[in-house]
Order: structure tokens, then C-alpha cells, then sequence
């Protein structure tokens, strides 16, 4: 869903920050947990002659926030990252970032360098972004990538040039809450954003059944689809809930490694989850 609150200037670095729901910290915990929990995997691949071991945002707005109706400012998904990297001293090589707003991709680039981190900036389509790191990067590195977009406006086509890389994990957004509020209007429609988030779902799944188990239909097959790619492991969706207990999002963990999807187990059992679908 679109954001309508106004932009504020955060005191501490002047720069602009968009409001963000409290859950926002939720989602944060569990990101920092998984850097944390995979710091003595990534610290295999960093430093001299070494692969590298990257972080990827593609929809990193800028870099802090504030949440709604309070003057409460907390860092973005990219400063998370980084600073959980820092924990244990196995920090990224790199930090790539992207964001189609202009300004928002500046104030994170400025943000993450005041915090020491070795960020390289893409401007443009995060699909576009997605197509140039697949061959920017180091074939041989560590490579992780937090894709966490608005609503479901994720084209698998993303997840397709990212899982060229041989050793990449994704932390995904799913959204609950525009699944199952648009379902009956998506479904219906010659195209949706069902079509973009997983092309082909219109020959797997049976409409003529409940919208409850159609939808966990179109999800088994979107699973299926990130299988097809060599992504392994225990998949676990990770709720995220909104004010009166709302279903917003899951967040899901897929790895070239099953180890990784071991790691994500691990950092949602910490992170005391909510609720959880495994397939």
C-alpha cells in the first residue's frame, strides 16, 4: 500500500525519512538476527583474495525512518544490515543499494557511508539493478538480498536474475494482506500482480475452489517456482502483523544452501515468531 504520511527531516543527519508502521521492527529484529546468526559463514568469504560476502537492498528507501504518528526516527533495512554485519566483525564487503525514488537512494548512499560502510548506489528498475549485479558481482562470493517491496509489486523476473548467482539468499516480502484483500479482483482480471509475482500461476491453480485454499495454492506454487531455481531447504513464512492483530506480511527465507534456511529457523525461534507457514 501506498505511504501517505509526509516525509520528515530526521535531527540527527538532516536527511529525509518516510513513516513506517511500529511493526517495522519486527521485521528488523529478524533481519538483524540473520546477519548475526550467519556472521561466521559470510566471515569465510571476506578479506584478501577472498570472494566477498554482500548484502543487497533493492528497495532501500532511505535508509531511516520514523514511525507513524510519533517523532520516534529508527534506521531503514539497510543501516540494520550493516550494523548487524559489524556485530562479531565480519562485516560486508559490499552494500548494494537501489531505490526508484532518486532522493531516498542519495540519502541512504550519504547514511550508509557516515556509518563506514563500503555502499555502491544503482539507480533505476530494481528488475534492471537485479539484471547488472547478476554479472557485476563476484560468481564465487557470499550474496545476500532483502527484497522488500510495496505490496506484491515483485516481478519474479527479480528473483530470476539473482538466482544466477550461485551462492545467494533471499529474505522476501510477501504480502498477506493484498493477497487476501484482492484476491477475488486479481484472479478475475485478464493481468494482476499475480502474474508478475508468479508467471504461469493461472495453469496450477484451481478458481473454481474456496479463495482460502486457492491462495495457498498460488503460493505452494510460487514455492515451487523458487525450487525450480535451485533455492533449497525448509521454507518457513514468518507473519508480521499489524495493528488488532492484522496480517500484513510474511517474510521468507530462500538459500542456495540449505544451512541458511537452518540459520533463518534459528533467528525465528529467537525472535519469538508470531506465526509461521511451512511448506
Amino acid at each position: 500500500m501506498a505511504n501517505d504520511d509526509p516525509v520528515k527531516s530526521d535531527s540527527a543527519d538532516g536527511l529525509p525519512a518516510p513513516a513506517v508502521g511500529p511493526w517495522a521492527r519486527d521485521k528488523h529484529a529478524l533481519l538483524r538476527l540473520y546477519v548475526e546468526v550467519t556472521r561466521a559463514t559470510r566471515a569465510k568469504f571476506i578479506g584478501s583474495g577472498k570472494a566477498g560476502a554482500t548484502y543487497i537492498d533493492l528497495f532501500c528507501a532511505s535508509g531511516r525512518a520514523y514511525i507513524k504518528g510519533t517523532d520516534d526516527f529508527i534506521d531503514g533495512s539497510p543501516l540494520v544490515a550493516w550494523k548487524a554485519s559489524q556485530f562479531g566483525g565480519a562485516t560486508f564487503s559490499a552494500v548494494h543499494i537501489s531505490d526508484s525514488n532518486a532522493v531516498w537512494l542519495d540519502a541512504a548512499g550519504q547514511r550508509l557511508r557516515n556509518a563506514g560502510a563500503p555502499v555502491v548506489a544503482h539507480s533505476g528498475d530494481a528488475i534492471e539493478v537485479a539484471k547488472r549485479l547478476s554479472v557485476l558481482l563476484n560468481p564465487y562470493g557470499l550474496h545476500f538480498a532483502l527484497l522488500d517491496p510495496f505490496d506484491l509489486d515483485l516481478s519474479f523476473e527479480l528473483i530470476l536474475a539473482l538466482a544466477a548467482l550461485k551462492r545467494m539468499d533471499l529474505l522476501i516480502h510477501v504480502s498477506a494482506m493484498e493477497l487476501q484483500r484482492n484476491w477475488q479482483r486479481y484472479s478475475k482480471a485478464a493481468t494482476s500482480p499475480l502474474d508478475r509475482f508468479a508467471p504461469g500461476w493461472r495453469d496450477h491453480v484451481d478458481l473454481k475452489q474456496a479463495d482460502e485454499r486457492a491462495r495457498l495454492e498460488f503460493i505452494r506454487y510460487w514455492v515451487s517456482l523458487l525450487e525450480g531455481l535451485g533455492f533449497k531447504g525448509e521454507l518457513k513464512f514468518e507473519l508480521i502483523r499489524g495493528p488488532n492483530n492484522i496480517p500484513l506480511y510474511w517474510l521468507v527465507l530462500v538459500a542456495k544452501h540449505e544451512i541458511a534456511t537452518k540459520f533463518w529457523s534459528k533467528a525465528v525461534r529467537v525472535s519469538q515468531p508470531q506465526d509461521q507457514f511451512d511448506f
